[in-house]
């Protein structure tokens, strides 16, 4: 798998070496840059299959743009970090969206397996946060349902198992999902 890679280092002779390593693996640097309160922009900008950080550590801001980056361009990013760091910095970067975080600097000889790890990595998280997303998603459904229900008990004077064939039956009559029609039942009885 051959990746478009945007690295973000400051330092000219680690930016060689890094590109040699990744051109060796057939990969393609598509955009280097030492600014990293822009890394969203960049990311944005030019597509990267993933982002690659080299620096001594992790510092405030730039956890704030790996951060920003991750909720709005999300990319897998490996951090090749220098300086041996705690596990503070280190839990602060992975929460920060780092997918692979190498405290021994980078040795060109592992950069392969350290790309696949953070994309299986990366990959993994992502379909959490999709599945979490579903099921918040069919909790607020759920939400909004039983409140049409308690609406409809209050003001047809019935039992919640007359209240849901309501809302079952104006679902399947109009073409329209549960909790979509339980809003507008909402809506229409909160007025009232």
């Amino acid at each position: 798998m051959n990746l478009r890679v945007l690295l973000v280092d400051g330092d000219a002779q680690r930016i060689r070496q890094l590109t040699l390593a990744l051109h060796q693996q057939g990969h393609r640097v598509i955009c280097h840059t030492a600014d990293i309160a822009s890394l969203n922009q960049q990311v944005a900008k030019e597509q990267p299959d993933i982002v690659i950080i080299d620096m001594d550590s992790p510092d405030r801001d730039t956890l704030e743009s790996m951060a920003m980056m991750s909720r709005e361009n999300p990319r897998p990013i490996v951090f090749f970090a220098e300086q041996q760091n705690d596990h503070q910095t280190m839990a602060a970067a992975i929460n920060a969206g780092v997918s692979a975080y190498i405290a021994d600097g980078v040795q060109p000889d592992r950069v392969t397996a350290i790309i696949d790890t953070a994309i299986a990595h990366f990959s993994a998280h992502a379909a959490l946060r999709e599945e979490l997303a579903e099921i918040k998603g069919q909790l607020a459904g759920r939400k909004v349902v039983e409140q049409a229900k308690g609406l409809l008990m209050k003001h047809q004077g019935c039992d919640e198992a007359a209240a849901f064939k309501t809302l079952r039956k104006l679902a399947m009559d109009r073409g329209q999902k549960l909790p979509d029609v339980a809003a507008s039942v909402i809506d229409i009885l909160k007025t009232t």
